[in-house]
């Protein structure tokens, strides 16, 4: 399971059923659950750890020391769930003591080709990024977000679940979920409703969302009286997390 020409630290901890590569280097303080496939040419680097059936491509990086000129060698982490995909040439950094100490990664998720996860981001579940997505350190998203390529978000944002960028946005403020965004720089145009109807929301919940959206976008109203006219109006959990995902903005949201 593990190729001759491979290079596997004697303090790696691999389950028994996963395959490595040739050529890749796993290094000390390493840990990758069962039934997981490390590729050709992948570089691995602890403190790790990677949860079961994991798939990592040729060439990628995971786990390396951030680029934070503040870095000093700290044994900071990295953690991903089960099920991740990471495409070939894809990097993934550990996080700094100066924020989490950890970059910390849900489940489910797809890191298409030579994507970036910078130090101390936050990645939910079942996330999609497309080809040469970039996430600056501190980054947020939430669950099921989807990045189209090229896509680059700015440190400390948030990007909320189900919400989606198209290809080549540059995203320097915060993203509320459910939204769908495009631009240089990034401008929200519209509630994702084909995303939304995918994953099984109901009809009322996308309805009640729509006037969320309107109320927030398309009346004129501050942030704060368009949070308070929608908690007024609504009690679903999908507006409540609509209002949540602006509520926890720290650097103005997207209009």
């Amino acid at each position: 399971m593990i190729h001759s020409t491979a290079i596997v630290d004697p303090g790696a901890r691999l389950a028994e059923n996963v395959e490595v590569g040739p050529y890749s280097v796993i290094g000390a303080d390493v840990e990758i659950g069962p039934g997981s496939r490390i590729g050709p040419h992948v570089v691995i680097k602890g403190p790790t750890v990677l949860g079961a059936r994991t798939r990592i491509f040729q060439f990628a990086s995971v786990g390396e020391d951030c680029q934070d000129k503040k870095y000093a060698g700290e044994p900071t982490r990295l953690v991903m769930g089960d099920d991740n995909v990471v495409r070939e040439g894809a990097t993934l950094h550990r996080g700094t003591v100066q924020d989490r100490g950890e970059t910390t990664i849900g489940s489910r998720n797809l890191f298409m080709a030579y994507v970036h996860v910078g130090h101390d981001c936050v990645i939910g579940n079942d996330c999609i990024l497309a080809n040469q997505v970039t996430l600056a350190g501190h980054v947020t998203l939430g669950d099921f977000a989807i990045l189209g390529g090229l896509s680059a978000i700015h440190q400390f944002c948030y990007f909320g679940a189900h919400a989606m960028a198209g290809g080549g946005s540059i995203i320097t403020k915060d993203t509320p979920a459910f939204v769908m965004i495009n631009g240089n720089p990034a401008r929200v145009h519209g509630l994702n409703s084909v995303g939304l109807k995918r994953r099984g929301f109901s009809p009322e919940a996308i309805k009640a969302l729509n006037e969320c959206y309107r109320l927030v976008y398309r009346q004129q109203l501050t942030v704060a009286q368009a949070l308070e006219e929608i908690r007024s109006r609504f009690t679903l959990p999908e507006t409540e997390a609509f209002a949540a995902s602006i509520d926890v903005s720290t650097r103005g949201i997207i209009r």
